[in-house]
């Protein structure tokens, strides 16, 4: 073969459609978007209400149905609800129903047609990402006592190690309360001992009781240590189904 066809022959096969001034090539688009990775749709297949929450049973095609609850809202089966699957529970007990749920995920919002008819764009479980940081700031409390047998608040978090797992009685004044999150109510209680430098002058309790910021109440309850409830909320000491003692 001639050598001039050979190099013919060579371009050829080395040409681009581009190099070689045929179609130019287009810009890729855009990435699109992207889409809240956590982000379900889903018809209502079960619903039923409990302690101030709305619980759904979800269907979607091609996944596995997911129970949702979040602050009580109206809805009924056959509706497409869009949520935010966040805070997930495995093995959530809610005694009012009297079932365990093999996992159900605690959301703040709740749309349907595009319309927020649960929560709200900027809800959020109290607090931050610890008992300490969420512990209320520049609070002023009378100092109190410890009860009978019990302990301050100040020697419960030096002792907390030793108490994990272990049922302590304190007494303080109510200096925050958030009611009927995940089916309890969450409380943090003062004493006047600790320090607020380090949050240990505030502990976080959660109780079915009711009560009021500003009320001095004693009660009991198991001490729950380094208590991970999920999506980054860990609490270093926590009070777990206190009661008040009366």
């Amino acid at each position: 073969m001639p050598r001039l066809v050979v190099l013919a022959v060579l371009a050829a096969s080395l040409c681009t459609v581009a190099a070689c001034g045929g179609v130019k090539p287009q810009p890729s688009a855009p990435p699109a978007a992207s889409a809240d990775p956590g982000a379900f749709t889903g018809t209502v297949a079960e619903t039923a209400n409990a302690s101030g929450y709305t619980y759904a049973r979800l269907q979607a095609d091609g996944r596995d149905d997911v129970w949702i609850a979040a602050p009580a809202f109206v809805t009924q089966k056959g509706e497409s609800l869009t949520v935010t699957l966040e805070m997930p529970m495995a093995n959530f007990e809610s005694k009012t129903l009297g079932r365990t749920f093999p996992l159900v995920y605690f959301v703040t919002t709740v749309s349907r047609d595009g319309q927020i008819v649960a929560g709200s764009p900027d809800s959020a479980m109290p607090g931050p990402m610890t008992s300490r940081d969420s512990a209320p700031k520049a609070v002023t409390v009378a100092a109190n006592a410890p009860p009978s047998g019990g302990l301050s608040i100040a020697e419960v978090w030096a002792q907390r190690n030793m108490l994990a797992g272990k049922e302590v009685t304190v007494r303080g004044t109510v200096v925050k309360v958030n009611n009927g999150i995940l089916g309890k109510n969450w409380i943090h209680l003062q004493d006047g001992s600790g320090s607020a430098t380090d949050g240990t002058n505030d502990l976080t309790l959660t109780t079915d009781a009711e009560v009021n910021a500003g009320d001095v109440v004693t009660v009991t309850g198991v001490l729950a240590t380094n208590k991970d409830i999920g999506s980054g909320y860990k609490y270093d000491a926590i009070i777990e189904d206190a009661r008040l003692v009366r």
